[in-house]
C-alpha cells in the first residue's frame, strides 16, 4: 500500500465509554454535565465530533437512560459551542453466558433488548451521527460476548437511516466491514458509508499495522473513515490513520493517560491530536466542514 496522507482531517473525542474507566482516573465524566462541559472543551481544542455514552451520575456506571441523553445533547446544543454530536447505539446487545456448564443460566450483566429500544435515545436526541456496531463480538472478558446479529443491525441500520442520521460503522474486524458492505449494498445503509476502525480490542482485530492496512484496504475507496487504538497506542495510530488516509478519533474511552504516569484529560487528549496532525502538514476539519464532507444534517429534537 502506498503512502495515501489525508490533508483535511476530522477528529472525533470519545468522550466516557462504557468501561469501568471511571475507577481508574477521576477524569473521567460521569454525570451529564461533565460530560457535556468535556464536549465543549473538545470541540474548543479542536475536536470536530464529539462521541457520547452516558453514565449514572452517581456511581459513574454505564447507563441507557434516555434523561440523561437528552441533558447531555441540549447542555451541548445549548452552550453556543458548534460540534457535530454522535451518540452511542451500541448498548442493548450484552450476553454474559453462565458457566461451561450451564452457559443458558446468563449472568449479571446480560442486557439484551429490542432495536426500537436500542435506538430510543436517537429518535429522540436525533443526533448528526450515531454508532452501528456491525457485528458480533466475544469482548474481553471470559463469558460476555457483544452480540450484534444480521437481523438486529438491518432493523437498526434501517431505524437509523429513517431517522435521517448518519450510522457509523464500528469495525472491530474484517468481518464487520464485509457485512457493513453487505447492508450497503441491500439498502439498508446509505453509500458512501462512514466507518470507524476499531484496533487492539480484545478479540477483533489485533493493534498491529498489517492488520489495520489489511482494515484500511477493506474500506471501499469512496467511504470515509477514521481510526484509533487502546491506550498508549492511541496517539501512534492518531500518526497512522492519517498517513493511510483517514481520520482519527482519541479520549478517555480508549485511553486515560498522555504520557507515563501521567493521567489525560480529552481536552489533552485533543490537543496532542491536533499537534500531531498539525505536525505531519495537515488541516483539522471544522464541524460544518465535516457536515459538508458527510452530508450530514444539523438538528434539534422534535
Amino acid at each position: 500500500m502506498s503512502l495515501n496522507i489525508n490533508s483535511e482531517v476530522f477528529i472525533t473525542c470519545a468522550l466516557t465509554g462504557s468501561g469501568s474507566t471511571q475507577e481508574k482516573s477521576k477524569f473521567v465524566p460521569r454525570s451529564p454535565k461533565e460530560i457535556a462541559d468535556d464536549a465543549i472543551l473538545a470541540a474548543k481544542s479542536g475536536a470536530s465530533i464529539v462521541h457520547c455514552h452516558v453514565r449514572d451520575p452517581n456511581t459513574g456506571v454505564p447507563s441507557r437512560k434516555l434523561e440523561y441523553y437528552k441533558e447531555v445533547t441540549d447542555r451541548i446544543r445549548n452552550s453556543n459551542t458548534d460540534v457535530v454530536l454522535n451518540l452511542t447505539a451500541g448498548m442493548g446487545g450484552d450476553m454474559v453466558f453462565g458457566p461451561t456448564s450451564n452457559p443458558l443460566k446468563l449472568g449479571k450483566g446480560t442486557d439484551m433488548i429490542s432495536a426500537e429500544e436500542r435506538v430510543e435515545h436517537i429518535a429522540s436526541c436525533l443526533p448528526e451521527i450515531c454508532t452501528l456496531d456491525c457485528g458480533t463480538m466475544n469482548f474481553a472478558e471470559a463469558d460476555y460476548v457483544m452480540t450484534n446479529t444480521p437481523g438486529m443491525l438491518e432493523k437498526m441500520g434501517k431505524l437509523i437511516t429513517d431517522f435521517g442520521v448518519t450510522p457509523e460503522i464500528e469495525a472491530f474486524d474484517t468481518g464487520h466491514l464485509w457485512y457493513a458492505k453487505q447492508l450497503v449494498s441491500n439498502g439498508i445503509l446509505k453509500n458512501p458509508a462512514l466507518v470507524q476502525l476499531c484496533m487492539g480490542i480484545p478479540w477483533g482485530a489485533p493493534n498491529d499495522l498489517n492488520t489495520f492496512l489489511a482494515m484500511v484496504n477493506n474500506v471501499p475507496k469512496d467511504w470515509t473513515w477514521s481510526a484509533f487504538s487502546l491506550g498508549r497506542n492511541q496517539m501512534p495510530y492518531v500518526a497512522a490513520a492519517v498517513l493511510a488516509g483517514g481520520n482519527v478519533r482519541v479520549g478517555l474511552e480508549d485511553n486515560l493517560m498522555i504520557s507515563k504516569g501521567k493521567l489525560a484529560t480529552n481536552k489533552t487528549l485533543v490537543e496532542k491530536a491536533v499537534e500531531i496532525i498539525e505536525n505531519l502538514g495537515a488541516k483539522i476539519l471544522t464541524p460544518n466542514e465535516v457536515r459538508n464532507k458527510l452530508n450530514l444534517t444539523k438538528r434539534a429534537p422534535n
